[in-house]
């Protein structure tokens, strides 16, 4: 699985006309799974999404996770974070989950983190959405887990 996580002040998704979610300071991530992945992978990258320190201490160090500051946490499927971009001009997007697994996956990860964190929003999966967000600092990191 791909979290694509990007540390902000503030960040929603809207579809349609409505607002689905939002947050104030925290992580907008970008979800992905990808073929072979299972609840274990999701699993793994969650824990590991909840303790990566991108958040400044006393010091000004990324030394504090999105749960030591409480922050908002909002989790927006993507399913083009796995295109092969390898060749041509064209993405393809076989890495990707299929459709019926990817929304497992990511209800999975949803209600997981739900467990795990105070402060959790969400896209819609297969929806057309329009996110937009303020990236703090700009911080963007690429987290992935593999199947085994």
């Amino acid at each position: 699985m791909i979290a694509l996580l990007q540390r902000v002040t503030q960040a929603k998704v809207d579809v349609g006309a409505a607002t689905i979610g939002a947050i104030d300071a925290g992580l907008m991530v970008l979800v992905c799974a990808e073929r072979g992945d299972t609840q274990k992978e999701a699993d793994a990258l969650l824990s590991k999404l909840l303790g990566y320190r991108v958040f400044a201490d006393e010091a000004g160090k990324m030394n504090r996770s999105v749960t030591d500051v409480a922050g908002g946490l909002l989790l927006v499927p993507q399913f083009t974070l796995a295109a092969d971009t390898k060749s041509g001009t064209r993405p393809s997007f076989t890495p990707a989950a299929a459709p019926q697994d990817g929304l497992r996956l990511f209800t999975h990860f949803v209600e997981q983190a739900r467990h795990r964190h105070a402060s959790v929003q969400t896209g819609q999966f297969g929806a057309d959405m329009q996110v937009s967000l303020t990236n703090d600092g700009p911080v963007t990191f690429w987290l992935q887990v593999s199947a085994k």
